[in-house]
């Protein structure tokens, strides 16, 4: 008989302390690196927030920097609440999952079934066409008017009746278009389906069982222990952000949380403590554009990501999972206006994690320019497929966006070179020999040119 060699006891043990004491230097590493990077952006470009990175379900790092409220004085913790402006998204997504689930709806009815007075052009429209995206109807928070009516409270019935019977952009189902709108009309089919509102479900069925005390329905009024105050910029001056009732952003993007919370959150989501295997499947199932049910699938290092980002009056937000490699991203921003985003942050973040090279983002120079040249660069610029960057000239400011979008200021760099503070986006015009501008190149996460077409 073959006689199985017994590894000595004292042996074992050692193997595994060294197992354990290389892992926790590991760990140690990675927050060092991670502080690092982050007291040198909150040194160089005054970055104010809170990040949270996890692995394996456990929390690895957990810190806030710069000030939630400048008045006051009164430093940003990981206990510091967030308004979460379209991370909220994820969560109406899975509450219409959850009523799914319990047999009172299914995404593929008509969304007339549920809307009183539906618009002849909403027939066709279910309710996968509002989860995605891909409805057609147009985003109420790019109408003319939103400056104005942004601050003015309104009823769920009001709200829907600023956009139904507006004429449908596309066909549903035909294309995506991300907006606002088909959101709060989920907000409202929640009510309707639950029979009570959509912060009473959210609260009962979804922040209650997950304990997640730090997490609501934000409203100016409500008294909120460590409420972060949201910031803007106006001519190079730090300000209070301008006011929105929180009624209009509703079911879109009225959560506030912690960095805290939306790790439990995501480890539920991703654990199927609360919806079942299937319809997380189907939450995290791209249909167009990489979008799925209030989540974006995509990759970056070569790895799948989940993730969702937000941006609302004061603040920036992104919530990023690597589900084969467990780990999670939070990065909560209270101003709207700094650089580095969030965006640029978690992937900073995960190239720390992953090994691979990233470079810590030094502070924006802001120059005077001429606006006169701002002249030439004025015009429409064919940046994709389905993307065309307008720029214009206002006074002294040049200013671009999306065709159809609100524009943002180009701030300059040099008489070629802008940066955008809402996105970390930079813009780049490009001459011929002949001094006329050919095209631009859009560096947002990778360079991407843009034929000038107008």
């Amino acid at each position: 008989m073959n006689r199985v060699k017994k590894v000595p006891t004292f042996k074992l043990a050692l193997g595994v302390w060294a197992l354990l004491y290389t892992a926790t230097l590991f760990a140690q590493d990675l927050t060092s690196k991670f502080d690092g990077y982050l007291n040198t952006i909150t040194r160089l470009s005054n970055f104010s927030g809170s990040v949270l990175v996890a692995r394996d379900g456990k929390v690895v790092f957990s810190k806030g920097y710069g000030m939630a409220n400048l008045e006051l004085e009164i430093p940003n913790t990981p206990q510091t609440k967030f308004r979460l402006g379209s991370i909220t998204k994820q969560f109406t997504a899975t509450a219409i999952l959850l009523l799914q689930e319990r047999g009172k709806l299914s995404v593929q009815n008509p969304v007339c079934n549920y809307v009183d007075s539906c618009p002849a052009s909403w027939s066709e429209i279910t309710i996968h066409h509002l989860l995605t995206h891909t409805s057609g109807i147009p985003n109420y928070t790019n109408f003319p008017d939103w400056q104005k009516t942004m601050m003015i409270p309104v009823t769920i019935d009001s709200l829907i009746g600023s956009f139904k019977d507006k004429p449908l952009e596309f066909k549903p189902g035909t294309k995506m278009s991300y907006g606002n709108s088909g959101y709060v009309t989920l907000g409202y089919i929640i009510e309707k389906v639950a029979g009570e509102s959509y912060e009473s479900f959210l609260q009962k069925n979804i922040f209650g069982p997950l304990q997640m005390t730090n997490t609501g329905y934000d409203t100016h009024d409500k008294i909120l222990k460590n409420r972060a105050t949201g910031y803007a910029m106006v001519d190079g001056i730090t300000v209070n952000s301008p006011y929105l009732d929180m009624t209009v952003p509703y079911a879109a993007g009225a959560l506030y949380s912690t960095v805290e919370d939306l790790f439990i959150w995501n480890e539920a989501l991703f654990n199927d403590k609360l919806l079942s295997a299937k319809s997380r499947e189907a939450m995290m199932t791209p249909f167009q554009n990489n979008y799925a049910y209030g989540l974006a699938v995509d990759q970056q290092f070569k790895r799948k990501i989940v993730m969702h980002g937000g941006g609302i009056n004061g603040f920036l937000t992104v919530l990023v999972r690597f589900p084969e490699e467990k780990v999670t991203i939070v990065a909560l921003r209270n101003d709207d206006y700094g650089l580095p985003g969030p965006e640029r942050i978690w992937k900073d973040l995960a190239a720390i994690i992953f090994g691979e090279k990233y470079e810590i983002p030094r502070g924006k120079v802001v120059v005077k320019v001429d606006p006169k040249i701002y002249d030439a660069y004025a015009g429409e610029y064919q940046v994709g497929p389905s993307l065309i960057l307008k720029v214009t000239r206002e006074g002294d400011k040049l200013m671009g966006g999306p065709v159809g979008q609100p524009q943002v200021e180009l701030i300059p760099e040099s008489e070629t070179k802008f940066f955008v503070r809402e996105v970390d986006a930079q813009v780049t015009f490009v001459k011929d020999e002949k001094g006329q501008v050919t095209h631009l190149i859009l560096n947002w996460g990778a360079d991407r040119e843009g034929k000038k077409i107008k």
